[in-house]
């Protein structure tokens, strides 16, 4: 049987209580969860094993890691470490992870858990012997984002398991002032959505749990949260004052998140999504591609961005030591940029201007999007307006939903 939602809320406070101010109050000092969870002597994690699923974003603002500090702290019982997609180090590309070692500088063995699910999932867990599992990965705020899935299923494991579960929570380094964009449609489930949530969802990971428990999960898990203190639904990545780590190799600067949401649709095209440069998901291109484009999109007027006309050589992935053609996407006002409404300007114009435009064989852009709404409405002819409207009734929906598992303002 679910928890109502009003004790899956009140599960978030009980280890907020402890360690941070209550939802609303005075602004002061930006902390993360671990700051507070740290400064309260890691109260919630007292008599427990622990292990931690964290990746190298796990950091405090003196760019420690978080494991390196819990492990040397006599007040947490730190038994083993579950790396992500990319490793809990990071040094695998996309689509790779570090496999099962014994990590060199705390001993600590580091299990792997890309692509693992259900109940091979939960026998790592209870392989590892711990009592509880700590999430503490920096999200960037796309339903494609593959960081909250891991949550997600590391969630349904725990519960399989019988684990406790507690997440640290991070900003969401583009804001969390409102949704954007298409509703998943569950018969599009893959490890890029699990389940129907906005393109942007505008939560933190925190919130995403407490959703994840309350909407999706057919047994929750016992959740605990500790909250950020000083963040507020309104401020980007730099109010934080945190370093950014990058989340994956391809995610180098908080621009690059302001942007991924949107542009990341450019991976269910024969377009380069700029995998291979400098500026990744800010340059947009292909072979044969010219100033058109960068002339078309401009034309529209999007709001909080111009495009360049811009042209580079990948070192890697599509188009890989070809110069290609296309844009740059430059964003100059953070507060009115619609990342989603301007990811499908551009998938608008490129097939509008350029005659090679393919969308990738096998409808990658529905499992991104998640339904074939976009894709046949851009085949169809339709315009950024009209595909825009196609999913509004399904994210207001989905907006009602989210409002109930809010914790900042």
């Amino acid at each position: 049987m679910k928890l109502s939602r009003r004790a899956l809320l009140a599960t978030a406070t009980i280890a907020a209580t402890t360690a941070a101010a209550p939802a609303g109050a005075t602004r002061g000092r930006f902390r993360t969860g671990f700051e507070n969870l740290a400064a309260a002597d890691y109260e919630p994690l007292k008599g427990q094993t622990v292990g931690i699923v964290t990746n190298p974003t796990g950091i405090t603002r003196d760019v420690r890691h978080i494991v390196d500090v819990m492990h040397a702290d006599p007040h947490v019982d730190l038994r083993a470490v579950f790396g992500p997609e990319h490793g809990f180090r990071g040094t695998a590309q996309a689509g790779g992870s570090e496999g099962r070692y014994d990590d060199p500088a705390t001993g600590l063995p580091v299990y792997d858990t890309y692509l693992k699910s259900g109940q091979p999932l939960a026998d790592v867990f209870t392989a590892s012997g711990v009592d509880t599992v700590v999430f503490d990965i920096q999200d960037v705020g796309a339903r494609f984002y593959t960081y909250i899935w891991t949550l997600y299923d590391c969630m349904e494991a725990a519960a399989r398991a019988g684990k406790r579960f507690v997440v640290l929570d991070r900003p969401n380094p583009v804001g969390g002032r409102s949704a954007e964009g298409p509703v998943l449609h569950r018969e599009f489930a893959t490890f890029v959505g699990r389940e129907p949530i906005a393109q942007a969802h505008g939560m933190t990971v925190a919130e995403l749990a407490l959703l994840f428990n309350g909407e999706f999960l057919q047994t929750p898990v016992p959740l605990e949260t500790v909250r950020m203190t000083g963040w507020r639904r309104s401020d980007l990545y730099d109010a934080s004052g945190l370093p950014w780590v990058p989340p994956s190799p391809n995610m180098p600067t908080p621009d690059t998140a302001l942007v991924y949401s949107g542009t990341c649709l450019f991976e269910g095209t024969n377009l380069s999504e700029g995998r291979g440069t400098t500026r990744p998901f800010e340059l947009l291109g292909a072979e044969s591609v010219d100033g058109r484009w960068a002339a078309a999109v401009n034309a529209l007027g999007l709001p909080g961005a111009h495009f360049r006309e811009a042209y580079f050589a990948p070192t890697f992935s599509k188009f890989q030591g070809k110069t290609v053609g296309g844009v740059q996407v430059h964003v100059h006002d953070r507060a009115a940029y619609d990342p989603v409404r301007t990811g499908i300007a551009l998938l608008v114009t490129a097939r509008r201007v350029w005659s090679g435009f393919a969308w990738r064989s096998d409808n990658w852009i529905d499992k991104l999007t998640g339904s074939t709404l976009v894709r046949t409405m851009i085949d169809a002819g339709a315009d950024t307006d009209e595909v825009v409207a196609g999913w509004q009734e399904e994210l207001a929906a989905f907006r009602r939903v989210r409002r109930e598992y809010l914790l900042y303002r």
